[in-house]
């Protein structure tokens, strides 16, 4: 009776430690903690940076954040934020590990942030070699010749991992950056110069296409107004993109759409129209087929799509930058992503499936609604003339 009672009791004490270790997150491995995308940089007052770590996601919630002196503040998710002009240490814990970043608050940029995107932009070129001018990229036009990146998008939107923020709210550059009528500078989060696109040349990254929409109005060379044009039938072959035409915006016929700003099609006074975005794929949609967009003999159309303001209430074309709105979606207008005019500028994601409704239902819906943004010019550093179209001057950086 008593070894049965001594097994009983081994056998609980069994039981009680595998419950115990099955219900521990610290199970989940880490043998080192960093600061994967900063060591030490600047910040301008009321700017803020995400913090990012190579701890795995499970552990998000265990990490400790906390920051010396009173010139930046972070939060639990690793978000510092710039109070005031000084220098401080950013630290996270778990367990024994702790990584430390050192962050120098300043009303003015003195370091070289020229290096920042430089792996992003070579990797974003790969092979390619882009135009260096308008001329260039008129005569490649002519040959249906791409002035830009070869490489074929992948769905998602690449984002720097600095996005400058003003009262809490992510920054859009309203300060069109052209270095004459026919050349738009693309700078980084920084306000430093990473590419620069041409009127009438032919571009297919969205971020190409993107800033060449927001500083031209229109479309690169390589797209027509039609949705049915075949490669065959183009010049432009597997570079050719296809669809120029109005987006209503309706919400009341698409209730999965969120509003967009100020949308003619829910009685607002700004015209938008839409255009694809060739990707690789799409892994979001059951209806669009997983298939490179154009391979030389097939379009395939898929989900992805800009939409910007083209005409204000008068039809006449926006100029203005605080009226010039240009969102992405890869899901076929269930959610929206904003340009914020810079290389890997995009803001936060709102819609349908972001508010946990279901794809393209017109019955079980739950759009969230547009993210404000703040309008602000980046601080730029380049000695380049910049000519602003709509006031005809121009002005140095």
């Amino acid at each position: 009776m008593k070894r049965m009672i001594q097994r009983s009791c081994i056998l609980l004490l069994t039981f009680l430690v595998l419950l115990l270790s099955c219900g521990c997150s610290s199970d989940v491995a880490l043998t080192s903690l960093e600061i994967t995308n900063c060591d030490r940089t600047e910040l301008l007052v009321g700017s803020s940076l995400q913090l990012l770590t190579n701890a795995p996601s499970e552990l998000a919630d265990s990490l400790e954040w906390e920051s010396s002196g009173s010139c930046v503040t972070v939060d639990q998710t690793g978000l510092v934020t710039a109070l005031s002009e000084g220098s401080s240490a950013v630290t996270v814990r778990y367990g024994g590990y702790k990584a430390t970043a050192f962050i120098k608050v300043v009303t003015e940029l003195s370091m070289d942030h020229s290096a920042v995107d430089e792996a992003a932009r070579d990797a974003f070129y790969g092979d390619s070699d882009p135009a260096d001018s308008y001329e260039e990229a008129i005569r490649r036009s002519a040959k249906g010749e791409l002035s830009g990146a070869e490489t074929v998008p992948n769905q998602a939107p690449i984002l720097s991992a600095y996005r400058p923020t003003l009262e809490g709210a992510l920054i859009r550059n309203n300060t069109p950056y052209y270095a004459d009528s026919n050349t738009y500078v693309v700078v980084n989060a920084y306000g430093l110069e990473v590419f620069r696109v041409y009127r009438g040349g032919g571009y297919i990254t969205l971020e190409e296409v993107a800033a060449y929409v927001y500083a031209f109005g229109d479309v690169p060379a390589n797209y027509t107004d039609s949705k049915r044009t075949e490669p065959e039938d183009s010049i432009w072959g597997e570079y050719l993109r296809l669809n120029h035409t109005k987006f209503t915006g309706n919400t009341e016929k698409y209730p999965y759409e969120p509003e967009l700003p100020d949308i003619s099609g829910c009685g607002g006074d700004l015209y938008y129209y839409e255009i694809d975005i060739g990707t690789t794929g799409t892994d979001c949609d059951p209806a669009y087929p997983a298939r490179i967009y154009n391979d030389g003999s097939t379009i395939t159309r898929g989900a992805a799509r800009i939409v910007y303001t083209r005409y204000d209430a008068n039809h006449n074309e926006i100029i203005d930058p605080n009226e010039k709105y240009l969102f992405y979606t890869y899901n076929h207008y269930n959610d929206f992503t904003e340009y914020l005019n810079y290389f890997g500028g995009w803001g936060e994601t709102f819609g349908n499936i972001t508010g946990g409704g279901t794809l393209s239902s017109k019955t079980d819906y739950a759009p969230t609604p547009y993210v404000p943004v703040a309008m602000a010019s980046l601080l730029n550093k380049t000695k380049i003339v910049f000519y602003l179209p709509y006031q005809k001057t121009y002005f140095a950086a």
